[in-house]
C-alpha cells in the first residue's frame, strides 16, 4: 500500500551509508540457534565492532531483559568500548539481523526531518521465528517519537542499496521470490521502492551467493561506494560456485545506467577463499562492508585476499579509513556486519 503523498512526493530518501550518521543500531546477538554450537567465539570480534563504532558515533543496542543488559554492559565495557557512546534499549529480538528487522531511517530533503519506514519481515520467506523482530520498527520509532511509514509489504534492508542520487540496487533472486511478496509484481515493487526509497532508478542484479539463506541480498554481492561507483565481487576461479552468477552481476552493471544517465565505475572486490563449516558453504563476501562516520569497517576471512580487498576498499573510500575485522565465526550466522547494523542519519 502506497500512502498518498507518498514519502517521495513529501521530500523523504534514504540516505546513502556513507552520508553522516548519528547512529548504529544492532540487536545483540543471543539466539544459539543462529551460531549452532560455537555462539560464544562470535563475541570477541563482535565486540570489537561495536568498540569501533563507538570511537566515531552512538551506538543503540536491543537486549531482551536487565539481565542481559547488565552481561552485555560490563562485556563491552572490559573489551574497551567508549561507554558514553552506548545506549541499551531493552526491545526484544529473535535474532541479531538489526539490517532487515530494524527500521529504514529517511531523510526530508525539504526540512531534514527524519522518519522510519517499518517494512513487513518475514524471516526471509518464513524461515525462522521473527515475532519479537518484526516489532523492532514500532518500539524505535516510539522511542524516538519518529513519523513510521507502514507499506505493509515484506522489504529487507540487506535487499536493497542506495547512493543516496536516485539509484537503487537489489536481485531478482530476492525481492522477486514468491515467498516475500507473491501477489505483487515486478512493477508494484518498484513502485514501493519508488515511493518509500525516493529513488527514481532501480538496477537489478540476479542471483546471490552460495550458501545465503536471504535468497541473494544484494549486500553479499554489490554496493555504492559513491554516488557514480559501485563496488561488486567477482569470483576468479572458474571452477567456483560462485563464479556463474557473479560474472553475470557484473555484467549486468556493466550495462546499467544510473539515474543521471552515466554509466557506473565499477571495481572488482575479490571473494575470500571458501568458508566451510561442519560441511556447509557459508556465505562469506567482503561487499558485506559497513560505513560510518569516517571507517568502512569490513569481514576478513583469514585468508590472502584480505589484504587484496583491503586495497580495493581503500581505493573506493578515500576519506574513510578501512578497518577488517575477522568474520570467520560471525559468518558461521550466516551474515556479517553490514548484515547485524542499521545505520541512523544524522
Amino acid at each position: 500500500m502506497i500512502i498518498n503523498p507518498s514519502p517521495k512526493e513529501q521530500g523523504y530518501y534514504l540516505p546513502a551509508e556513507w552520508e553522516k550518521h548519528e547512529a548504529t543500531w544492532l540487536s545483540y546477538p543471543h539466539n544459539e540457534d543462529s551460531w549452532p554450537g560455537k555462539i560464544e567465539t562470535i563475541f570477541p570480534a563482535y565486540h570489537l565492532f561495536i568498540k569501533t563504532l563507538t570511537e566515531v558515533e552512538t551506538v543503540h543496542i536491543n537486549v531482551l531483559d536487565q539481565a542481559m543488559e547488565d552481561r552485555v554492559r560490563q562485556a563491552l565495557h572490559d573489551a574497551g568500548a567508549f561507554m558514553v557512546n552506548i545506549e541499551f534499549h531493552q526491545f526484544p529480538t529473535n535474532d541479531a539481523w538489526c539490517r532487515d528487522h530494524g527500521p529504514a531511517f529517511l531523510l526530508n530533503r525539504k526540512n531534514n526531518h527524519r522518519a522510519l519506514v517499518n517494512w513487513n519481515h518475514n524471516a526471509w520467506g518464513g524461515k525462522y521465528p521473527y515475532e519479537l523482530d518484526t516489532q523492532i520498527p514500532a518500539h524505535i520509532a516510539k522511542y524516538l517519537g519518529m513519523t513510521m511509514f507502514e507499506p505493509h509489504i515484506v522489504m529487507e534492508g540487506g535487499s536493497i542499496d542506495v547512493n543516496g542520487c536516485g539509484d537503487l540496487l537489489t536481485t531478482t533472486s530476492c525481492l522477486l521470490n514468491p515467498n516475500r511478496n507473491p501477489s505483487l509484481t515486478q512493477e508494484q515493487i518498484e513502485e514501493h521502492l519508488r515511493a518509500y526509497y525516493g529513488v527514481d532508478n532501480i538496477i537489478w542484479l540476479g542471483d546471490g551467493i552460495v550458501g545465503d539463506d536471504t535468497d541473494g541480498h544484494v549486500d553479499d554481492l554489490s554496493r555504492f561506494a559513491d554516488t557514480d561507483l559501485i563496488v561488486t565481487a567477482v569470483e576468479e576461479d572458474p571452477n567456483d560456485e560462485n563464479y556463474v552468477p557473479l560474472q553475470e552481476n557484473l555484467q549486468r552493471l556493466k550495462r546499467c545506467r544510473l539515474a543521471n544517465g552515466k554509466q557506473p565505475d565499477i571495481a572488482e572486490l575479490p571473494m575470500p577463499s571458501p568458508v566451510i563449516w561442519e560441511g556447509q558453504r557459508l556465505p562469506a563476501s567482503y561487499a558485506n562492508f559497513y560505513i560510518c562516520n569516517g571507517l568502512v569497517i569490513f569481514p576478513t576471512y583469514k585468508c590472502d585476499n584480505d589484504t587484496r580487498a583491503a586495497y580495493v576498499l581503500e581505493e573506493c573510500f578515500p576519506t574513510h579509513e578501512i578497518v577488517g575485522i575477522d568474520s570467520t565465526d560471525i559468518i558461521w550466522g550466516l551474515g556479517s556486519f553490514h548484515c547485524l547494523s542499521q545505520q541512523m542519519p544524522e
